[in-house]
């Protein structure tokens, strides 16, 4: 596998990419450095120790459309053949061969899970070159698997410390942008701890944060920063010469 990588400016310089938090910026060429030579990574654990990264800054690359997550749990970079270009004499084949035959390549040559016009079955555009006996040659395409990976974005996500709250990628981005990363978190901490301590039910987690938790967040602060206003500390003599004034005892 070779040792170094590139990025390509057209990719790292759009506003899709800048738009992104820092931690999602770093988790991204972490899992691009660690990547084999098609691209694809199964050290996610790895890249987001490194990044400092969480769980839904790699949501939010998988919902940009940086990265396509597989079943199997390997990830794969979308625009990795517009970043890296290599020799055939330095190429080493991918062991995700699975993965690697649901892909189709187009011709700016970014990866893509549907074949769209202009886009070609990878094996097509890749180095041939031979794994043991059997050589990389063209694959067909699984229809079941490219409809499974366009619901994948429809798929419930389980969050907070005891995962009770249930968000798609599209919610859960949607309120990041509406809410902000600090209110965001507070509602799905909120939520997740009211449904562990009172069995709420709710067929929509995205609605009953729009309607009710975020007014509730919102109430508990406000009551929290009226029981903790700061009283101002009353000198021992001060108070000793308010007690004599009111009478508290006879001097």
């Amino acid at each position: 596998m070779a040792e170094k990588r590139m990025f390509t400016k057209k990719i790292t310089d759009s506003d899709a990419f800048i738009e992104m938090s820092s931690a999602a910026q770093a988790l991204y060429f972490h899992l691009n450095q660690s990547a084999d030579d098609d691209g694809f990574n199964n050290q996610i654990q790895m890249a987001m120790f490194r990044s400092h990264a969480s769980v839904d800054d790699l949501k939010v690359l998988m919902l940009k459309n940086f990265i396509i997550r597989f079943e199997s749990g390997v990830i794969v970079i979308k625009h990795w053949r517009m970043h890296n270009t290599l020799r055939k004499d330095r190429y080493n084949p991918t062991n995700f061969q699975e993965e690697l035959a649901l892909l189709n390549i187009k011709d700016n040559g970014s990866y893509s899970l549907s074949c769209d016009d202009g886009c070609q079955v990878v094996a097509e555009r890749l180095p041939q070159v031979s794994i043991g006996k059997v050589s990389i040659v063209e694959d067909s395409i699984d229809k079941s698997s490219i409809d499974k990976a366009k619901k994948d974005k429809q798929q419930k996500h389980k969050y907070g410390a005891y995962q009770h709250v249930l968000l798609t990628d599209n919610e859960m981005q949607k309120l990041l942008d509406d809410l902000g990363k600090e209110m965001y978190s507070k509602c799905i901490t909120f939520l997740d701890e009211y449904i562990e301590m009172k069995g709420y039910k709710a067929k929509n987690h995205n609605l009953a944060i729009r309607k009710w938790v975020v007014d509730a967040v919102n109430e508990r602060e406000q009551r929290n920063q009226r029981v903790n206003i700061p009283t101002k500390q009353e000198d021992p003599f001060s108070m000793l010469q308010r007690m004599k004034q009111e009478g508290v005892f006879d001097e």
